[in-house]
Parts: C-alpha cells; sequence; structure tokens
C-alpha cells in the first residue's frame, strides 16, 4: 500500500504542475486509505504537503511572470481568514461522535471523508465538463467584489476544514470573474493556495504529533511530480488531459462515498 501512495503522490504533483488543481484533493485519501493516517491528522498533513509544493510550482510560475499578485491578494485576504477562523475554531468544535442512530454512528471521521467525496465529485464534474467559449469574456465589465469575497471565503473554509488546496475553485473565479488568461490564473492560483495552506498548517501542527521524517519525505515526491508536470505543461495540453484526470476523480470520489456510507 505504500508503494501505491508514493505513486499517488507523484500524480498529487503533476496535477498541480500541468493544470494548476485538482490533485490536492486526493492528498487526504492517499493519506487515510494507504497510509493509514487518522482523518483529522490526514487534513493538518495535507495542509503542509499541499502548501509546500504548491509553493515550489508558485515559483516556477513567477519566472514565467504568470502570477497577478493584484488579483492574488485582492482574492486572498477573505481566503486567509476563514482558513485561521476555521483550523481555529471550526476544526477543533466537531465532536469525535456527531450522532447515533440504532448502531450506525457518525464519527468525525466519517463525516470529513464523506465532506471529501461529495466535494471530489463536484470537483471531477467541473474537470470533466467542456465549456464552451464565452464572446463576451473579453469585454470590460466591473468586478464583483462581494461575489470574489464570497469565493474567498468558501476557499478558505474548505481549505482549513478537509485540507484541500481549492485550485478547481480558485482558477475559475480567477477566470471567469476577474478576467485572468488561464495560464496566470494557474499561477495565481499556486500563490494562493500555498499561503492558504500553509497558514491553515501554522495553526494545527501544534494540536497533533507530526512525523517530520514521513512528512518531508512525501512532499519532496509530491513536489518532484509537480516539477514534471511544470515541464510537461509546456509540452502538452493541460486542457486535454484535465478531463481524464477528472473521471479519475469522479471513480475515487464514489468509491469514497460507497465505502463510507454504504460499506462502511
Amino acid at each position: 500500500m505504500y508503494l501505491a501512495g508514493y505513486l499517488a503522490a507523484i500524480l498529487i504533483g503533476i496535477s498541480l504542475g500541468l493544470i494548476g488543481g485538482g490533485g490536492s484533493i486526493l492528498t487526504v485519501p492517499v493519506l487515510v486509505y494507504l497510509f493509514g493516517t487518522d482523518t483529522v491528522l490526514a487534513t493538518t498533513y495535507s495542509l503542509f504537503i499541499v502548501g509546500i509544493t504548491s509553493l515550489v510550482g508558485f515559483i516556477t510560475y513567477i519566472r514565467k511572470g504568470l502570477v497577478n499578485f493584484k488579483m492574488g491578494i485582492f482574492f486572498g485576504i477573505p481566503s486567509i481568514a476563514a482558513v485561521l477562523l476555521t483550523r481555529k475554531y471550526l476544526v477543533p468544535a466537531i465532536p469525535a461522535e456527531l450522532f447515533h442512530l440504532g448502531t450506525f454512528v457518525l464519527t468525525r471521521n466519517m463525516l470529513l471523508m464523506l465532506l471529501f467525496s461529495i466535494l471530489m465529485i463536484f470537483a471531477s464534474i467541473s474537470m470533466i465538463k467542456k465549456k464552451k467559449p464565452d464572446a463576451d469574456r473579453m469585454k470590460s465589465s466591473p468586478i464583483p467584489l462581494f461575489s470574489v469575497c464570497l469565493q474567498g471565503i468558501g476557499v478558505g473554509t474548505v481549505t482549513g476544514l478537509i485540507g484541500a488546496g481549492g485550485g478547481f475553485l480558485i482558477i475559475p473565479a480567477l477566470v471567469n470573474m476577474l478576467k485572468l488568461p488561464i495560464k496566470t490564473a494557474v499561477g495565481t492560483s499556486l500563490f494562493i493556495i500555498s499561503i492558504n495552506s500553509l497558514i491553515g498548517f501554522s495553526f494545527s501542527f501544534q494540536s497533533h504529533p507530526i512525523d517530520w521524517h514521513f512528512l518531508l519525505i512525501i512532499s519532496s515526491i509530491a513536489i518532484a511530480g509537480l516539477l514534471v508536470g511544470s515541464f510537461l505543461s509546456s509540452r502538452i495540453d493541460g486542457a486535454k488531459l484535465k478531463p481524464a484526470f477528472g473521471w479519475f476523480v469522479l471513480i475515487m470520489g464514489i468509491y469514497i462515498l460507497l465505502k463510507e456510507a454504504v460499506f462502511k
């Protein structure tokens, strides 16, 4: 199982480097199912792995001039605030057992994995769906500040709660609402993800015993995958690979949903 976990860590990095998101949503399932990590601890580990990997990717995009810092900060501030509040107040407030129904017990770990599976299914649909060209996209229009702030808060809450970077949420917001070119949106997304995830980790790691040796190994493998993905991004059209990866995420999401809700 560990070998499968290491291979999955490479896939996480490749996805982040190639399409700017998607891979981070696999981090917690990989840690829980392939490495046997406790679910809440896995969300903490995931914040570090996703954060440090995205940071390296962000640096590679800076060198290409594909990061919009103004938009990143504009979108990121409410997102960072949501991460901090979620990790400090919401996650510790979730009880170990939420409710009993006969012999069925909804635990905190089960709830987090169910939320993860639902999020994976929605993420996969957005990756699989082919978007029609928008003729009005190039027209100038006022940026809906309130909507962008809500997007940032939503992404920050997701990042803080279940440890996913939220690139599949950030990139559409940057492209559709802030009118950034897709490659600039990817670089800016990695900037936001790295800040959100590492700040979330800094507010969580003291609450859990951290196996730094294990964490650094997985992070190093993911970073190696990201460098491969960044190299391939200039040679392979990420838009063509995105639907294929989306189908993989969809299958994983359905598997986790069935495992936690039906075959537990």
